[in-house]
């Protein structure tokens, strides 16, 4: 028997609300399944994130593996498409997907070890650096969302929540980072980006010392991949240094790479503020410490 986590299920409802309920009461079932169709067996207790539930399993012959299922939803759905673009190279490895019910079978690695845990938090920025060099090396594959459609979306959805803003600091400084976007808009970039590679989103594993988990991926310039590695394990006195060790190890264009960082400050606060919450304050920290970076 499948047990589903109380939390899991409580953010479901919260951000899916009847079709999160619906996916939660399908999971038992739905896991059921795929344990018999790919003769799978229970390998120790799940663990979970905000949208899925993964299983621990072995696989007939003896592979460890892990069965993740999740709601398909737009930034799920182009998760097996980057994990078979990447073939393991960066990334963990899809070994088996289901695109009716999103379910996926990946290559076991180890949840006890995330990047997270790495003391040292410039070490575990340059392991994002590198990470994301081989990431983004290829072209994204077709079918993906493309920045090129999210930024000039974002640029409208930006004047009514601005309006929502209380503060007129934090106003006028989003409106800078709007101003970044535009500077950049025209030319989104093609690369497959990961968009989520945050600390606690790299394992690490037999293979390689560490690899990438859990893209929501999209096609676009590799700058825009950057401030997860700034907000995750926030601190105000080193977003300049993450921000340089990055930029360098990507060899990416820092005036460019501070735009769509900038303009992913705002797509987050835009979303905070749509959804009735104040900007994040290290977002807006970010911005601040980035504005007016050379």
């Amino acid at each position: 028997m499948i047990e589903v986590p109380a939390e899991l299920a409580a953010t479901q409802s919260r951000y899916n609300g009847a079709a999160g309920r619906a996916f939660i009461a399908a999971l038992p079932g739905l896991a059921a399944r795929f344990l018999d169709a790919w003769a799978l067996r229970p390998d120790g207790p799940s663990m979970y994130g905000v949208c899925a539930l993964v299983l621990p399993v072995v696989r007939a012959d003896g592979t460890p593996a892990a069965l993740k299922l999740q709601l398909p939803d737009d930034e799920s759905t182009g998760e097996p498409v980057a994990l078979r673009a990447w073939n393991g190279d960066g990334a963990v490895r899809l070994l088996a997907h289901d695109p009716p019910t999103g379910t996926m079978l990946l290559e076991r690695l180890d949840p006890a070890r995330t990047l997270a845990a790495l003391p040292d938090v410039h070490e575990a920025t340059l392991v994002i650096g590198r990470l994301l060099a081989r990431l983004t090396a290829r072209p994204a594959p077709p079918g993906l969302r493309r920045l090129a459609d999210l930024a000039p979306a974002l640029l409208d959805r930006t004047p009514p929540a601005l309006v929502r803003v209380a503060d007129p600091a934090a106003r006028a400084l989003l409106a800078d980072c709007a101003a970044a976007l535009r500077e950049v808009a025209a030319e989104p970039g093609d690369r497959l980006l990961h968009w989520d590679l945050h600390f606690a989103n790299v394992l690490a594993a037999e293979r390689a010392p560490w690899l990438a988990i859990d893209p929501k991926p999209l096609a676009g310039d590799p700058g825009f991949e950057l401030l997860p590695a700034l907000a995750n394990r926030f601190d105000p006195a080193d977003v300049r240094h993450r921000f340089d060790a990055l930029t360098a190890v990507l060899a990416l264009d820092r005036h460019r790479a501070r735009a769509w960082t900038l303009a992913r400050v705002l797509q987050n606060c835009v979303w905070q503020t749509e959804t009735g919450q104040p900007p994040s304050p290290e977002h807006l920290h970010i911005a601040r410490a980035l504005r007016n970076t050379a």
